[in-house]
C-alpha cells in the first residue's frame, strides 16, 4: 500500500468510525504517537504539537534522513506520525500557552506524554482543560502514571525500563548474566499505546451517553505488566518463574531449513506424537525422557533438534511449515525484514504502507493498520508533516488569525 492509495474503495461510502473526532497530540517518541497514529488511520483529525526548532523528540532517533525541508529527522518520528498535521508552538512562552488555552475547546481529545508535572507547570493539565472544555478527554501516557502514589512517580521510562520493571526480562535471564534487554519492537510503547487507544474510545462512548469528558491515565509499566502476565501469575501458582520462558516447557525453539530458519511451537501431547511420526521418531512416543513436557523441554537441543533439522534439511522454511502445520503443529518462518516486504499475507492485509522517501531513496515501510473492519476503507494515509507544515493553516482555522498576525506570532518566536 502506498501514500495516498485508497484500497477496497467500494468501502469508501461509509467513511470512517472516528470522522469528526478532533486530537490535539502534545507528543513526543512513540508511545503517544503510535496511538494518535492510529487513531488518524480511523479516521480521526490528529494535529501534532511541536515545540519550534527541535520538534518531536523522535526526530533526533538514528537512523535519520533530511526532510524536504533540509531538517534532519530520525526513524521513530519517521514511523509514528503518518496522517497527522502538524503545527509549532513554543509552551515555554505564555503567548504559546495562551494560543493552545484558544485551541483546546475545538478538540474532542487532548493527549500528552511529558513527564509527570510538566503540562501543570504550564497550566495545561488535566484541571486546568476540564475548565477549558469540560467534554475533552484527557490522556497521559507516563513511565508510571499521575493518578495513584507511586515510588517512581518522578522518574523517566523508556520501554526497555517498563518491560524490565513488568518482569519480562528475568524469566530469559542466564544464571550469573545480566537481562537480555530488548529494544527492537518497544512492547511498552506500542502496549501502551493500544491501551491508549482502547481508552479513548471508551472515554469517548462514555462521554456520549453523560455528556462529559474524563481523564485517561497510562501507565507503562501497567501496560507492559498487561501483556507480560505469565510472570506473575506462574508465579502465584507455585510454578518456576522460569516457565514464562521458552525452553523450559514443551518444545518452542528455532530450527533450520535449508534457506533460513522457522520457529516451532509443542505444548500438547497429541502434537509431540504427530511430530515424532512426521520426522520419522515414532519410538519418541513411549520413551520415558519425552514422559513429561518438561521433558521434551530438556531434550530438545540434545535429541528433537537433530531429527527435525535432518527432516528440513531439503525443504525451504515455508515448505516445512507447510509440512507442521497441515499436522496441526503450530509453526512460521522466522522472517527478516527483507522477507516481510515480500510477505503475501503482509500485502495483502495492507500492513506496510510505503512512504516516499524526501531524499529520493527507495520508499520507507511504515506499519499499517492492524484494525480490518468490513466497511471501512484503507486509507489514504498522508506522509509525515516537516516541522510546523500545518501552523498556519490549524491556527488560522480553529481561531481565525489573520496573516498579519501569524507573522507577528512567528516573528515573537511564539510559532
Amino acid at each position: 500500500m502506498r501514500i495516498g492509495e485508497i484500497r477496497h474503495p467500494e468501502r469508501a461510502r461509509f467513511g470512517k468510525p472516528l470522522a469528526g473526532v478532533r486530537v490535539l497530540a502534545l507528543e513526543q517518541m512513540q508511545a503517544l504517537p503510535y496511538a494518535t497514529q492510529l487513531l488518524a488511520q480511523l479516521g480521526a483529525e490528529v494535529v501534532k504539537l511541536e515545540p519550534p526548532g527541535s520538534g518531536d523528540s523522535g526526530r533526533a532517533s538514528i537512523p535519520a534522513l533530511v526532510d524536504g525541508d533540509g531538517r534532519r529527522v530520525g526513524a521513530t518520528y519517521l514511523r509514528n506520525n503518518l496522517g497527522k498535521r502538524g503545527i509549532t508552538v513554543d509552551l515555554k512562552q505564555e503567548e504559546g500557552r495562551a494560543l493552545v488555552r484558544r485551541m483546546i475547546p475545538h478538540f474532542d481529545v487532548v493527549a500528552e506524554n511529558f513527564k509527570p508535572g510538566v503540562l501543570a507547570k504550564f497550566g495545561l493539565d488535566y484541571a486546568a482543560v476540564a475548565q477549558l472544555a469540560p467534554r475533552a478527554i484527557y490522556v497521559s501516557i507516563s513511565g508510571f502514571g499521575h493518578t495513584a502514589p507511586t515510588p517512581y512517580a518522578s522518574w523517566p521510562a523508556y520501554a526497555p525500563v517498563a518491560e524490565a520493571m513488568a518482569g519480562l526480562y528475568e524469566p530469559n535471564r542466564k544464571e550469573g548474566q545480566p537481562p537480555p534487554v530488548v529494544v527492537a519492537g518497544a512492547l511498552g510503547d506500542i502496549a501502551s499505546a493500544l491501551f491508549a487507544v482502547i481508552g479513548i474510545l471508551s472515554a469517548l462512548r462514555h462521554r456520549d451517553a453523560t455528556g462529559v469528558g474524563q481523564y485517561l491515565d497510562v501507565a507503562m509499566l501497567d501496560a507492559t505488566l498487561a501483556v507480560s502476565d505469565m510472570p506473575p501469575f506462574l508465579w502465584s501458582m507455585g510454578a518456576p518463574e522460569s516457565w514464562a520462558a521458552s525452553g523450559k516447557i514443551g518444545i518452542c525453539a528455532g530450527f533450520a531449513a535449508r534457506d533460513g530458519w522457522f520457529v516451532m511451537a509443542v505444548f500438547r501431547e497429541h502434537h509431540f506424537e504427530r511430530l515424532a511420526r512426521l520426522v520419522e521418531h515414532p519410538e519418541w512416543v513411549g520413551d520415558p525422557r519425552f514422559a513429561t513436557r518438561e521433558g521434551w523441554a530438556a531434550h530438545t537441543d540434545a535429541v528433537v533438534r537433530p531429527a527435525v533439522e535432518a527432516w528440513a534439511r531439503d525443504k525451504t522454511r515455508l515448505e516445512a511449515c507447510e509440512a507442521l502445520c497441515a499436522e496441526g503443529i503450530v509453526a512460521g518462518p522466522n522472517h527478516t525484514a527483507a522477507d516481510l516486504a515480500a510477505d503475501p499475507h503482509v500485502a495483502a492485509r495492507d500492513m506496510l504502507i510505503e512512504v516516499p522517501r524526501p531524499d529520493g531513496g527507495p520508499p520507507l515501510r511504515v506499519v499499517g493498520n492492524p484494525v480490518k473492519l468490513s466497511r471501512v476503507a484503507e486509507g489514504p494515509v498522508t506522509r509525515f508533516p516537516s516541522l510546523g507544515q500545518h501552523t498556519d493553516e490549524v491556527l488560522g482555522e480553529l481561531l481565525g488569525l489573520s496573516e498579519a498576525e501569524l507573522a507577528g506570532l512567528r516573528e515573537r518566536g511564539v510559532i
